[in-house]
Formats: C-alpha cells, structure tokens, sequence
C-alpha cells in the first residue's frame, strides 16, 4: 500500500512539474521590462499579432506583423527560430496571450508577452507622440463632463469581447438611469489620441465623474450587478 501510494504522489508531482515547465515558456511582463530586454536581446524575434490595418496605424519599430486571426499564423511563426527569444504583443494582451500560449507549445523556448499591449505601452509614455486631430480633443472631453449629473465614460472597441459582453447591459443603463448618470461611450480606436493623454491601459475602461473629478475607475470587464452599485 505504501509503495502504491509513493508511486502515485510521484506521478501526480511528475505530472505538476511537467505542466508548471511548460507554462515556465511564457512570460508576460510589463512594458518598460518588455522594452529593456527587447534592447538588450541580439537578433530579437518581435511579432505583431493584431491585424494589418491595426499594424499600419502605430506598431513598435522593427516589429513584423503576423496576424493571431488571420488562418495562417502557426506556418509563418513557424519559419522562426524556436531557441530564439520572441516578443510578441497586440492591442490590450489578449490576442498576444494566446498567441504566446500557442508559440509554447510550438516549442518555443523562450517568449515573453507584452503585458496590456499597445495600449498600456503608450499609456507608459513609450510609443511614438500620436497626432492630436486623432479623435476627441482633451478639450471637448472636458466639455462632457460639465453637467450637474454624473458622467460615466465607456472607453471601448468593436474587436474588444468583455466590452461587447458588456455592451447591452450598459445600453440598457444608459435609459433607465438617465436622470442621475449621463452615460458616453467612446470608441478607443477612433480616440487614439484622447486615450494616450488619459493613459488608458486597457480597455474595457470605465471612469465615473462626480462634479467633473474622478471618482472611480475601472479596468476590464464587470457584471452589472456591480456597476449598478458603482453608480
């Protein structure tokens, strides 16, 4: 009995360590860590994994894009070299999670996920300046939050899933609220500018303002039941 037993906590700590080395692969760190190393590594592998029309707007410099949802990403990552580090990031972290995820069990020695994304990384102060007739001026932004209501600001994007899960119930708010919260959503692709002066580092974003300060935030999905009790 005791040798079964011994046997048995050895395959289940086999089994622990095997899978715990293969998530080991994948690192996901934050942008100034990111950048620091991406400097520091000769012959760099940096993948794009949003979409071309994503890439072509603002990209980090020496980056090749290979689109996560364009049917063709595991032939092209395939042509590089698995015991060389790759740097992979996309819009928020959640493409570029995956994809760091897939790039693992590839075979990928070492890969390394910007954390937040393009978003987080501008809001760090760390892409190119972005032009400011880009969306929304700070000034017209500023210019929503004059009222005697609260103003709750939805900062979020079509490709975005929790902001679509959340989007009906927010909808459905928007009315029945009315008289207490004006409720605006705005779109972060369209706001390029406006979310890089508001350091947004991902998205969904919501911020509530009471008397034209910020009186709470938010960062990713949250229920309704919870937000009710926000507003």
């Amino acid at each position: 009995m005791k040798t079964y037993l011994s046997h048995l906590l050895l395959l289940i700590s086999f089994i622990f360590t095997s899978c715990t080395g293969q998530n080991s692969k994948v690192e996901t760190i934050e942008p100034k860590s990111f950048q620091e190393l991406l400097s520091k590594t000769s012959n760099a592998q940096l993948i794009d994994v949003r979409t071309p029309e994503e890439f072509n707007s603002e990209h980090i410099d020496k980056s090749t894009n290979i689109n996560w949802n364009g049917g063709n990403f595991e032939a092209e990552v395939a042509k590089y070299d698995k015991n060389q580090a790759v740097f992979v990031y996309c819009k928020a972290g959640g493409r570029s999670a995956q994809a760091a995820a897939k790039l693992s069990e590839m075979g990928f020695t070492k890969v390394y996920n910007l954390d937040g994304g393009m978003m987080k990384w501008n809001a760090e102060g760390l892409g190119k300046p972005i032009a400011k007739n880009s969306g929304m001026s700070m000034a017209d932004y500023q210019k929503l939050l004059n009222t005697d209501k609260k103003v709750l600001i939805d900062i979020s994007a079509k490709w975005c899933g929790p902001c679509q899960k959340m989007a009906p119930f927010i909808e459905k708010m928007k009315e029945e609220l009315k008289d207490q919260v004006i409720i605006i959503k705005l779109d972060a692709d369209e706001n390029k500018s406006l979310c890089q002066e508001l350091k947004i580092e991902g998205l969904p974003t919501l911020i509530l303002y009471k008397n034209k300060k910020e009186v709470w935030k938010n960062l990713g999905f949250i229920s309704e039941e919870d937000l009710r009790k926000k507003l």
